[in-house]
């Protein structure tokens, strides 16, 4: 059956389930947990406003939930298409060198090096008593957008907090004689890394000239020049008025998305603007614009990251009336949802649905069902979902692996965890950083801080280096024990690894020798 063709009624009928109240799993799953609290209902967990917008708060506490993996990373959406160009076939100017991988080119790429190096030399040269624009003159270079993109990358990679103040300057004039040169322009791509180099120092009206330049030559502003003004842009209100400046422009190159409202809800979501996400939806909505799959994707993953579960319900009759069928990443987002509510029995249904309309669950969706039960404290429905997918064919991965070990390290449960540890080394699964971070916390908890410092400098023989997140958490728990010796001597070991030193003031009480 064509997922496509499938009448508004059978997805009413599949959003009726989704929400009917919750029930326990019976028969042969009786054993494997029961349905808890509705998925409206609250789970302890908040919502706070943080640097990129809003941001959910698990349940648990920071040291607890140290290792979950984030629902930006399960949830995530994917850009549809290819990824965007400026018309000529380049990329929007934010992928490393493109000789990188050519070995037969790597003379030619290795001589652009050499002479995007010389350009820079130059420009660090820049002030009273040197003339910039005639070096550069005098150097005679051979100006292409591959050797253009160079020097530009090479400043966005040195942009620090001395360097900050003085680069966007050195940049710009570089891109104006640049464009001066016979037989090349600037293309959008080009344009895009100077506003991204002004973005990093915060030149939000240099940003906003240079879009102005774009429109009066004519260029298109593509989905990527959207993204860096609104991330620059911090009030809600600048905001919304970017939004609608993009919306009415008749040069914006919104592809490869459908229409310039899901290139700019696909960006919003990027940047966490959930609430912004529902101001354009509606806005769409009012000017006659039709959604498709990929808009109610965003909103209903907007709705779910505000609390506002009680929305989704809507938005599924919304799309049934409208037509449309959900797709992978719509039953995704539903079965977190059921997990995180603690409804394994609809979970269960909706697994079914989607294999007898031939949306055949994979392992993210049951990754992501697990994690939300995981976060419901069903323990008994992770381990009966993950038996199911093994017997179902599909290997867990690392995440799912992480799912499971975090969830059992949570409960207190340590040696379950380690069982899921133990296995995914078996089946050749390398842990991650957030697989380490969990396990690192569960060794704490049980007071093996030997075996947890032991586990730190064993990521680093398996190529996984620790993040920040890893350290503290270790830190925190061995200070926590009363053991400050051991915790500076972690301190220690990350400052020696040349790790995270602007970070060292985090460590209260810690004076570096």
């Amino acid at each position: 059956m064509n997922p496509g063709a499938r009448p508004p009624a059978l997805l009413r009928a599949l959003s009726a389930s989704l929400w009917s109240p919750a029930r326990r799993l019976s028969g042969a799953h009786a054993a494997n947990g029961g349905e808890g609290r509705g998925v409206g209902e609250s789970d302890g967990g908040e919502v706070r406003v943080g640097r990129g917008g809003e941001e959910v708060v698990g349940e648990e506490e920071a040291g607890l939930d140290a290792g979950r993996v984030s629902p930006e990373l399960l949830l995530r959406l994917p850009t549809p298409g290819r990824p965007e160009t400026d018309g000529d076939g380049e990329d929007d100017g934010e992928n490393v060198s493109p000789g990188v991988g050519y070995s037969s080119r790597r003379r030619f790429y290795e001589e652009l090096r050499v002479e995007a190096e010389r350009i820079v030399r130059i420009l660090l040269q820049d002030g009273p008593g040197f003339n910039t624009r005639q070096a550069l003159d005098e150097m005679r270079p051979r100006v292409s957008n591959a050797l253009v993109r160079e020097v530009l990358l090479r400043i966005v990679v040195s942009i620090d907090s001395v360097t900050r103040a003085r680069y966007p300057r050195l940049a710009y004039k570089f891109f104006l004689w640049a464009e001066e040169q016979e037989g090349y322009r600037h293309g959008t791509s080009m344009y895009n890394l100077v506003l991204k180099i002004f973005a990093e120092c915060g030149e939000l009206k240099a940003m906003w000239r240079l879009l102005e330049d774009m429109t009066d030559k004519g260029l298109p502003v593509s989905a990527r020049t959207f993204h860096l003004l609104v991330c620059t842009s911090g009030r809600a209100g600048l905001r919304r008025r970017l939004v609608e400046r993009f919306i009415k422009s008749s040069n914006f190159n919104y592809r490869p998305f459908r229409n310039s409202f899901n290139a700019i809800l696909h960006t919003l979501l990027t940047i966490e603007q959930y609430s912004l996400i529902e101001w354009v939806h509606q806005k769409m909505i009012s000017e006659g614009h039709s959604p498709d799959v990929l808009t109610y994707n965003v909103v209903m993953r907007a709705k779910y990251m505000l609390g506002k579960l009680d929305q989704l319900h809507k938005l599924l009759d919304e799309m049934g009336r409208n037509g449309l069928a959900p797709d992978l990443y719509t039953y995704n987002l539903l079965l977190h949802v059921l997990g995180k509510g603690d409804k394994p029995l609809a979970a269960l249904n909706l697994l079914n649905y989607m294999s007898d309309v031939g949306c055949v669950p994979n392992v993210l969706h049951f990754t992501n069902l697990i994690d939300g039960l995981s976060r419901a404290g069903n323990l008994k429905a992770c381990k009966y979902f993950f038996d199911e997918m093994i017997n179902k064919g599909y290997q867990p991965d690392v995440v799912c692996y992480t799912v499971m070990i975090t969830g059992y390290v949570t409960a207190g449960q340590f040696d379950e965890a380690q069982k899921f540890f133990d296995d995914m080394l078996l089946r050749g699964q390398l842990p991650n950083v957030y697989t380490y971070n969990s396990m690192i916390c569960g060794l704490c908890i049980i007071g093996n801080f030997d075996k947890a410092c032991s586990l730190l400098k064993d990521m680093e023989s398996r190529g996984c280096t620790p993040n920040f997140r890893v350290y503290s958490t270790l830190v925190s728990r061995l200070r926590n024990a009363g053991k400050d010796s051991e915790a500076n001597n972690i301190i220690q070991y990350m400052t020696n690894k040349g790790h995270y030193l602007h970070l060292l003031s985090r460590f209260r009480g810690y004076r570096r020798c």
